[in-house]
């Protein structure tokens, strides 16, 4: 059967929707660079950085093909204004505890929606006269479903507990419309795609391997009571459950005296150790509290006492500090 030689795009038409592209693109690719300095969990930290350079190649390829198409090279150009307010809104998130939200509007907004677009575009381009756009729309293909399986994993790793979905939750929704609003990043979508099959298992496991490295944890010689105590001072931390830390306060240690008063009202989700030391017959103890709003180091100096191990000092930093 022969091919046929009439297609759906004309030349100035096609050089509009490569513009379009290289707009977004452009735009994700520079703001995804910057986060990576803002960005404190190494799994997303690692995945941001592979994509930037593919993001590159995007932009590259689809600027390298506008003077085949007639149109000046390497030039984006949004589809109108309401695609730049959406690309606006996406870039927002700059403070440390908002990796969440950077990472939803990349991978769980914009990225879907390329491929989807992408894949829309390839299948009515003309393979007779279109095979470089074809080509260039099958690699960009290829690396969206990557990056979309890689950082959706990296998302349900850092969006584990149920405040953190939450705000994913309301951070897509209101990008969603945004992006609505704009019809698209060609401004001619009537509707976005449903979000389809869950990425394939094997793309992603490089994120795996970097939430891996991400989450080991090393061992220390910690003796078995002294690991049950700073077990259960943990967990007092997480429920900030004043009494049951005030119970493992060596004798004079008053509560109010401690870094207490900067823990105290603060919702956390989780603990984990960072840091052990002996020092003479003391154990010093670096413990890190996870929350949806912000995290903090409590660093804890354990000493043996008639009545078992107790804390000595309790001192403590909170940081990547998010709305109350």
């Amino acid at each position: 059967m022969p091919l046929p030689l009439d297609g759906n795009f004309s030349a100035d038409h096609s050089a509009r929707l490569l513009r379009n592209y290289r707009y977004v693109v452009e735009r994700t690719m520079r703001a995804v660079g910057g986060w990576i300095a803002l960005t404190p969990e190494i799994s997303a930290k690692l995945v941001m950085g592979r994509h930037v350079w593919d993001l590159a190649q995007h932009c590259d390829a689809f600027g390298g093909r506008l003077p085949e198409l007639r149109a000046h090279a390497q030039v984006s150009e949004p589809a109108n204004p309401d695609v730049v307010r959406f690309m606006d809104h996406l870039e927002e998130p700059e403070r440390p505890d908002q990796t969440v939200e950077r990472l939803v509007g990349v991978y769980s907004v914009l990225k879907p929606h390329l491929l989807a677009t992408y894949r829309d575009h390839l299948a009515r381009a003309n393979p007779v006269y279109e095979p470089p756009t074809r080509r260039i729309l099958a690699r960009c293909i290829a690396d969206e479903e990557r990056h979309i399986a890689e950082g959706r994993t990296i998302l349900e790793h850092l969006a584990a507990d149920p405040s953190v979905r939450a705000r994913a939750a309301s951070r897509q929704r209101g990008l969603e419309e945004l992006l609505l609003a704009a019809r698209g990043v060609t401004g001619d979508a009537a509707s976005l795609p449903p979000s389809g099959a869950p990425p394939r298992r094997d793309l992603a496991d490089e994120a795996r391997e970097f939430i891996r490295l991400e989450t080991a944890r090393p061992t220390w010689p910690i003796p078995e009571d002294l690991a049950r105590a700073i077990g259960s001072l943990g967990e007092a931390l997480v429920a900030t459950d004043e009494p049951a830390v005030e119970r493992w306060l060596a004798d004079g240690l008053a509560l109010e005296a401690t870094a207490w008063t900067l823990l105290r009202g603060t919702r956390y989700s989780g603990y984990r150790i960072t840091a052990f030391a002996r020092l003479g017959n003391q154990r010093l103890v670096k413990t890190r509290l996870d929350g949806p709003s912000c995290s903090a180091v409590v660093t804890a100096r354990w000493a043996c006492t008639p009545e078992g191990w107790r804390v000595a000092a309790l001192d403590a930093g909170r940081d990547a500090v998010g709305p109350a």
